[in-house]
């Protein structure tokens, strides 16, 4: 076993302190075990319930009750040389100067002592003065052979209580697919659950997996998941679009990391589509949707932006095959004087990601100010096509008033949907959904119907983007031109 060799490796090559930072504590002690086995060395464990206890075999369990300190000065007074594993002692050298103190005392005495220390924690901030006698050591996930063995022990577990299963088997592998990233631990947990949910494993427990995958991955507030994914049946236009994906949906892969697409951007006026666009991708390849708050990010503390950055691309990472959406992405990027190279810095660590990541995750990035994205992002390589999301032409139009109007059980036939479309020229989608809604509420306050007469009404009152900020609309159309794939033609 691969992390047997590299545990063995770290404790032979004379480092006093060990740190792993996991939640599987059962299957570190169980590691170390076997590793004190092949050096020869007794093993123990402490934490602050149980005491000190011998753990390794042959020689019976012995227990000896011990404070944080008093544990500390035990082993750096012991002339036997040791393994001891310290669980959960993160709290006790927080602001404890004594205890961080014979820590180092037992790291400088290591070549007499041979005593190594092995601090396992969920989280550890180690204390600079014994980060230098510190060695991090990170178990290592299951593969996916391994994980696919995880779901069908779970089963046989589930079938040896007396519960009749419908197991598909096609749902089993894309299952265990989808639970790459987690632990052994977690991946049992949410497998099980899985079953005993609904007494079956279908393609319809994938998305509950993935949305148990993120809420233990725990990312909340810069990354969101998105449960509201659609499909391009509730998207008009986008018809260059929708074929473009079309013919790069997952299952034309080829096995080379390399060939698979990388991302888009969508460009275009406010209220055009582009969101519901993202989540149609999620949607049409059937992939669960991230969506990275880039405001989020941010953080008053030199280095803490750029790190909340690298956590959410190293959560996308484990949530693959995902699509990652980044909404308005001009504004995490936009240069300025005023933040301290952090919007330079942040910009340096997507540009990495987005070119070195082996991990399957699809990017879609939607922007309204070209001119605040810097050049770097948008070259190919990065970005495998920009689509401009213009306004939508009449024939559009008049299916967005065909999707919205039947999304309130108002029936379409009712309505003279060809005028509908001229009278709403130069509206975006969501301008025609806001009207459509306007009358609604209308037609409410007056106990009335909603009807051609009073929808064209509402529509009149509204001043669209396009007439508000004709100048800019133009400038960007301007841009586009040449420059980019229209997503409607």
């Amino acid at each position: 076993m691969q992390d047997i060799q590299d545990l063995t490796a770290v404790l032979r090559s004379n480092t006093p302190i060990v740190v792993i930072e996991t939640y599987e504590e059962y299957r570190v002690i169980e590691l170390l075990r076997r590793v004190s086995n092949i050096l020869f060395q007794p093993l123990f464990s402490w934490s602050v319930t149980q005491g000190l206890t011998r753990v390794d075999s042959g020689l019976g369990r012995q227990k000896f009750n011990c404070e944080p300190e008093d544990i500390l000065v035990q082993i750096k007074s012991t002339a036997q040389k040791g393994i001891y594993v310290l669980c959960d002692f993160h709290p006790f050298v927080e602001d404890a100067p004594k205890n961080v103190r014979l820590l180092k005392e037992i790291a400088l005495e290591y070549e007499s002592l041979n005593h190594t220390i092995v601090l396992v924690s969920h989280e550890f901030a180690i204390p600079a003065e014994i980060k230098h006698y510190c060695a991090h050591f990170r178990l290592s996930l299951p593969d996916p052979s391994q994980l696919l063995n995880v779901v069908y022990e779970q089963i046989e577990k589930v079938k040896s209580e007396g519960v009749l299963l419908n197991v598909d088997d096609v749902a089993v592998i894309k299952l265990a697919e989808n639970l790459r990233g987690l632990t052994f631990d977690d991946a049992r947990r949410l497998a099980h659950k899985a079953i005993v949910d609904d007494g079956a494993i279908t393609l319809s427990d994938v998305d509950s997996i993935n949305r148990g995958k993120f809420e233990l991955l725990d990312m909340q507030g810069v990354l969101h998941y998105e449960y509201d994914t659609s499909d391009f049946t509730q998207v008009a236009g986008l018809h260059n679009l929708k074929q473009w994906l079309s013919h790069r949906t997952p299952s034309t892969y080829t096995q080379s990391i390399e060939d698979k697409p990388k991302g888009i951007l969508l460009l275009g006026v406010q209220g055009s589509g582009k969101s519901l666009a993202a989540k149609a991708v999620a949607g049409m390849w059937q992939r669960p949707l991230l969506k990275m708050d880039m405001s989020a990010l941010y953080n008053k503390y030199i280095g803490e932006t750029e790190k909340n950055l690298r956590k959410a691309l190293e959560l996308a990472d484990l949530m693959s095959p995902c699509v990652l959406w980044i909404d308005e992405i001009e504004k995490g990027l936009s240069s300025g004087s005023s933040d301290d190279g952090t919007s330079k810095r942040i910009l340096g660590t997507l540009l990495t990601w987005m070119a070195e990541r082996k991990s399957d995750v699809f990017l879609v990035a939607t922007a309204n100010d070209i001119s605040a994205l810097p050049p770097e992002l948008m070259r190919k390589g990065r970005m495998d096509e920009i689509f401009f999301v213009d306004l939508p032409d009449e024939t559009i139009r008049k299916a967005i008033f065909l999707i919205h109007l039947k999304r309130r059980n108002l029936e379409p036939s009712q309505f003279d949907l060809a005028q509908l479309a001229k009278v709403s020229q130069g509206f975006s989608g969501a301008e025609i959904e806001q009207g459509i809604i306007s009358a609604i509420y209308t037609a409410k306050a007056s106990s009335a119907a909603v009807e051609q007469g009073l929808l064209v009404g509402e529509l009149m009152k509204t001043r669209p983007l396009s007439v508000v900020m004709r100048e800019k609309l133009l400038s960007l159309r301007t841009w586009a031109e040449g420059r980019t794939v229209n997503a409607h033609q």
